[in-house]
């Protein structure tokens, strides 16, 4: 006599659920966009490029359904219209990725510099854009979420989060206060408005980018110093690859997820438990 199964929900299943990503047109934002799409979401994409316009032509080529805003995530004017705009044509916001963010050359210490060469502007202008672009985002999408009593936050943090890595630090800095933050909200959106709103984080090993390309690769595409260095450190023995990231995005998206809040996952090839 056989097993008898019985038939259960997919936790997994994010079909007809509206996710919102800043910096949705970016190198990573993008993926997770066209990844998130194809799961059946209603993708918005919030950016300051026009790349956003030919990335939703591209869902709705697939048969997706996305909407892409101009927007300014350092401007609660601006993502307060956005959140109008989205509730208009969606009717409701389930899932938030706060993937806006960036670095900058002044905000890094080269390898003939020391920490009296920081431009103090170009460090601010990464914290701002890394920080504050993820705290104001939470503050206007998130009374979204207290108003519906659900919803899931997902935010960007990186492995200079959570070791001091050298060089970078303007954005290694940002991205430790962005994991705090998370802590932060996770609680107060649980305690004070319902259980159903989680906050969460993912950290990002190294990914080649154009934001971290000159450090890890030389012109002609060889590895620098430092990314020969990374790569030996990396049990994987590799960089990341971009769709490496969906699946951590898919499951903190989910049901799956659901008794999972104030948490950042790792997702580094083993970089941060590499033992010497």
């Amino acid at each position: 006599m056989g097993v008898k199964f019985f038939k259960m929900k997919n936790l997994f299943d994010v079909k007809g659920k509206v996710i919102v990503i800043t910096g949705g047109a970016g190198i990573l934002g993008r993926g997770m966009a066209e990844y998130m799409a194809e799961q059946g979401c209603k993708v918005v994409i919030l950016d300051r490029a026009d790349a956003g316009v030919s990335l939703v032509e591209e869902i709705k080529a697939k048969g997706g359904e996305a909407l892409y805003l101009n927007t300014n995530v350092l401007e609660k004017e601006s993502l307060e219209q956005n959140a109008k705009d989205i509730v208009a044509a969606f009717g409701r916001i389930d899932i938030l990725v706060n993937a806006a963010g960036g670095n900058m050359a002044g905000a890094t210490i080269g390898p003939d510099q020391t920490i009296f060469d920081l431009q103090i502007d170009a460090f601010e202008k990464v914290v701002d854009l890394n920080l504050f672009g993820t705290v104001l985002p939470c503050m206007v999408f998130g009374k979204i979420m207290v108003d519906q009593k659900e919803g899931s936050i997902i935010n960007i943090s990186s492995e200079s989060a959570i070791r001091p890595l050298t060089r970078v630090v303007g954005y290694g800095a940002s991205k430790a206060a962005v994991t705090n933050f998370t802590k932060f909200l996770a609680t107060e959106m649980a305690t004070k408005f319902s259980e159903k709103i989680r906050v969460n984080a993912m950290a990002p090993g190294f990914f080649l980018t154009e934001q971290n390309r000159a450090l890890m690769t030389n012109p002609d595409g060889s590895p620098t110093p430092r990314g020969k260095s990374i790569v030996a450190h990396t049990p994987f023995g590799r960089l990341g690859e971009a769709d490496e990231l969906f699946g951590t995005l898919h499951w903190l998206s989910s049901e799956a997820s659901k008794f999972v809040t104030g948490t950042l996952t790792v997702i580094d090839g083993g970089f941060d438990a590499f033992c010497i």
